[in-house]
């Protein structure tokens, strides 16, 4: 390794994140290549702090070997959740050359998706076998590597667990007695299958530090930490808001033009058709509005408004519903008092909005219809804004997929029928 070589790779390990910044913008043969010589802590840490798209295109382009050094000095959760992106067949042959052990460890860990407890937890954690003395107990902790120990989890022979254990306790306690007595049952843990929002609803409500995971045997296969938990939280939050409006719950603002268009493009589609059925509302009043131009300059104000007011009540309940807030038996009332507040928002906005139009056309009709519109469609807006996530949660979907494109189809539909509509019923008045 020449003198640019040990700079660079002290910076890796000294600055990681700062590094990940700059290795985000460059093309992959040009990191591959800086890369190839550094030390393998170095680019570990950098490819834990990528984005996992990045950091898995990089692993696929290093040598085997030095791929199988790198995976190994890595946190075996960041890992795996780079390894999920490589294709198939080169993620077997890097499974395959690493100590049966950790193979094993990192096959268990990509069954789990990465938004369930299993996909979370750190696999490597320290506990006690509950037929051991205390003496025999802190002899194990002595030998247990720091990162590893949080809480004394104490399981069978079989790994199953049983309890925790209070270090003031364990410490006082005569040497030659067995930690059996000292045991405190039972200890909260979570399957490993568990969604990520209830793991982080359950570290809120009783305030871990560390929280176990166990598989479908009761066995400890590892922990999830608080700063791991706060990190899933903030991700989950940021995945919300960009499925809302279309976008893939996993791009990044550095991810491949190929990453943005697999996961945009189908639901522009689906906008698109939206869009078609709103101008379609729109041609079905064409003639209305060929014979009072006005309607189609005031058609945006409508919708627009309409739009705000669902986005404040989708944003309301989405929130609600992150944080097991909104109990089923309280979605009635919800829907309720979303919708009965677009409307008397409605009726303020639509006071205003009637005046102004009125002020610029000198047609007290014209400044009614819209007015009237507004609350129609600030209605359906508060309506349709509580009740879409809802619906989608009773159905198993996910609340927050596109939320925001369907919220906007009804708005759009709704707004530009009753403005329209009522312009035609009233269209003597508004030629006058």
């Amino acid at each position: 390794m020449n003198t640019m070589e040990s700079i660079v790779s002290t910076f890796l390990e000294v600055h990681p994140r700062d590094a990940a910044m700059g290795f985000e913008k460059m093309e992959v043969h040009e990191a591959v290549k800086i890369l190839a010589n550094l030390s393998v802590r170095g680019v570990a840490l950098l490819l834990e702090r990528l984005t996992p798209h990045k950091a898995s295109a990089i692993l696929a382009k290093l040598d085997g070997s030095r791929a199988r050094e790198v995976l190994a000095a890595m946190s075996h959760r960041e890992a795996a959740l780079v390894l999920s992106h490589v294709e198939e067949d080169q993620r077997g042959a890097m499974l395959n050359g690493l100590p049966p052990a950790m193979h094993r460890e990192f096959r268990a860990l990509l069954e789990y998706p990465s938004d369930t407890a299993g996909g979370m937890m750190e696999p490597r954690v320290a506990s006690l076998p509950s037929d051991l003395t205390v003496q025999g107990a802190i002899g194990v902790l002595r030998k247990a590597p720091r990162h590893t120990l949080y809480y004394l989890y104490v399981t069978d022979r079989e790994g199953k667990l049983v309890g925790v254990l209070n270090m003031r306790d364990l410490l006082l306690a005569s040497p030659h007695s067995g930690i059996e007595s000292l045991i405190r049952r039972p200890v909260h843990s979570v399957p490993a299958t568990m969604a990520r929002e209830e793991v982080l609803n359950t570290m809120r409500r009783y305030r871990f530090v560390a929280l176990p995971v166990v598989d479908v045997d009761q066995r400890l296969i590892g922990i999830i930490k608080h700063d791991e938990a706060l990190r899933a939280s903030q991700q989950g939050a940021f995945e919300d808001l960009q499925k809302m409006v279309g976008a893939g719950g996993d791009e990044r603002a550095l991810s491949p033009v190929g990453t943005v268009v697999k996961r945009r493009l189908p639901w522009l589609y689906v906008n698109l058709l939206t869009v078609f059925l709103a101008s379609a509302v729109v041609g079905v009043f064409e003639g209305v509005i060929q014979q009072v131009t006005a309607l189609a300059v005031l058609l945006p104000i409508v919708s627009g408004q309409g739009g705000n007011t669902g986005a404040q009540s989708l944003a309301v309940v989405m929130r609600g519903l992150a944080l097991r807030e909104l109990l089923p038996r309280a979605t009635r009332k919800v829907i309720t008092k979303e919708t009965v507040g677009g409307l008397l928002n409605g009726v303020a906005i639509a006071l205003a909005t009637g005046a102004a139009v009125w002020f610029w056309s000198r047609n007290w009709a014209l400044g009614g219809v819209i007015g009237l519109a507004m609350i129609i469609n600030m209605g359906a807006a508060g309506l349709s804004g509580a009740a879409i996530p809802i619906v989608l949660r009773a159905l198993k979907r996910d609340p927050a997929q596109s939320s925001a494109i369907v919220l906007t189809t009804v708005t759009d539909c709704v707004g530009f029928a009753a403005f329209l509509g009522l312009a035609w019923l009233f269209l003597p008045l508004l030629v006058t």
